[in-house]
């Protein structure tokens, strides 16, 4: 995909991270990750693409190593996999600063059709019929990763980073043989030789700077390792319907994944998911990740007022969860 990084720098110049939404080239956030804003940007030449900022890159040798590794891990999904993923590019532009900035640029998909959104319109069954479509899609990449253990590769699968193409929300349904599209690629996470190929330390730029050491010594190889694991993916992607305010499916959906992996994924030799297990996962998570915003937000206090340094990352408002 062809990307106007002139208009990207453009709009890089206009942005003030703290008051996004009053950016000099209007613009809209269609979505936060850890270390990521997705922008819907108003103009022509972008209107019809989700323009993903990673403002993460301190060296040019860091953002060619992640461009190499970030088509790389498109290519295998769609490939030789078998995923589809959005029509996709890459950018990336020193700033007027010299502060390296670097847009994931996709295909802008119809915000119903987005599984997060959408499943607030099913009933219980679609949302079973589509997380096992979810599931379907997952297991190709652990029956590669099962087959090829020193060439795996790493996937987030929560709902809310698949679409379903040709959904209608106006007549909301899901059938069996409907196709979904992975758009959350932006993580490449993907092993050669057993060695992971993504730096870990590109996660840890948007940890508040006083905690840094203290994450890179708890948390940062559970959190490179866990998207490898079929069950932990598998939790994961059960329990982030609790955050979308859907508990009442979580038991449908634990039996579905156990009829799953008795089935289509037994052999994976998953061992049996719990709703206990499922509940006590979620409230973990739940808690490490409002402490972490929390002081992400204080970091950010710090650098405008007492570093008087620019917070280049821009923060969520209030999640409920």
């Amino acid at each position: 995909m062809q990307v106007d990084v002139e208009l990207l720098k453009e709009f890089e110049r206009g942005l003030d991270p703290a008051r996004s939404e009053q950016s000099k080239i209007p613009a809209r956030v269609l979505g936060y990750g850890e270390i990521s804003t997705i922008f819907e940007i108003q103009s022509d030449s972008v209107k019809d693409l989700a323009c993903k900022r990673l403002p993460i890159f301190q060296t040019q040798d860091e953002v060619l190593r992640y461009v190499q590794i970030y088509h790389e891990y498109n290519d295998l999904l769609e490939k030789k996999i078998g995923i589809n993923v959005p029509d996709y590019g890459f950018a990336w532009f020193a700033s007027d600063s010299g502060r390296i900035t670097a847009y994931d640029v996709q295909q802008k998909l119809p915000s119903e059709s987005i599984g997060n959104r959408a499943i607030k319109q099913l009933n219980i069954e679609d949302i079973r019929t589509l997380f096992l479509l979810v599931l379907h899609e997952l297991c190709k990449v652990w029956i590669y990763n099962a087959a090829n253990p020193q060439e795996a590769l790493g996937i987030d699968g929560q709902i809310s980073n698949w679409a379903i193409s040709g959904y209608d929300a106006e007549h909301p349904h899901i059938e069996t043989g409907m196709k979904l599209l992975y758009f959350d690629t932006s993580t490449p996470l993907m092993k050669k030789g057993g060695v992971e190929q993504l730096d870990p330390e590109l996660f840890m730029r948007s940890a508040p700077s006083f905690l840094v050491w203290m994450i890179r010594w708890l948390f940062l190889e559970g959190v490179m390792t866990r998207y490898y694991d079929a069950r932990l993916v598998t939790i994961d992607l059960i329990a982030n319907f609790y955050k979308e305010q859907q508990p009442q499916v979580v038991p449908h959906l634990v039996k579905a994944a156990n009829d799953f992996f008795a089935g289509e994924g037994k052999p994976l030799m998953i061992k049996p998911l719990t709703e206990k297990e499922i509940q006590s996962y979620y409230k973990e998570d739940a808690q490490i990740w409002i402490l972490f915003l929390a002081l992400r937000r204080f970091d950010r206090w710090l650098h405008r007022y007492i570093l008087h340094k620019p917070y280049i990352y821009i923060l969520p408002g209030k999640i409920k969860r």
